[in-house]
């Protein structure tokens, strides 16, 4: 991977891109499964999103490896896509974007008060 791929995110759009050809290879209820993870993971993401890129090429192949073996969305993920994604994400506690901006935004205005009252 070169310098400017990894500034202007070119890897990371060609490997998206191949992500998307296959899961447009999955029957019909994979894809929309897919579509429902990607949303789901995507508030975990990093500044640029590279941390996802492995979580994503793991949902994608075990939704390919469940979809060869004819198993159900409901077998697999379960009923809570959202929880499933939490999941991958680092766990049940994992911190959303929002969860980090709140707490930064929380320090600021500690250290303004701090500065005010002292």
């Amino acid at each position: 991977m070169s310098f400017w791929d990894t500034v202007t995110g070119n890897d990371m759009t060609r490997d998206f891109k191949a992500f998307e050809v296959r899961a447009a290879a999955l029957p019909a209820e994979h894809r929309a499964a897919w579509e429902q993870v990607k949303a789901g993971l995507f508030p975990y993401a990093g500044f640029t999103g590279r941390n996802l890129m492995p979580i994503l090429d793991g949902a994608l192949g075990l939704l390919e490896v469940t979809a060869a073996d004819g198993q159900s969305i409901q077998e697999v993920l379960g009923d809570d896509i959202p929880a499933f994604c939490a999941a991958l994400a680092g766990g049940e506690g994992a911190r959303s974007y929002r969860d980090k901006w709140r707490a930064q935004l929380n320090r600021n205005v500690a250290t303004k008060l701090a500065r005010l009252g002292g």
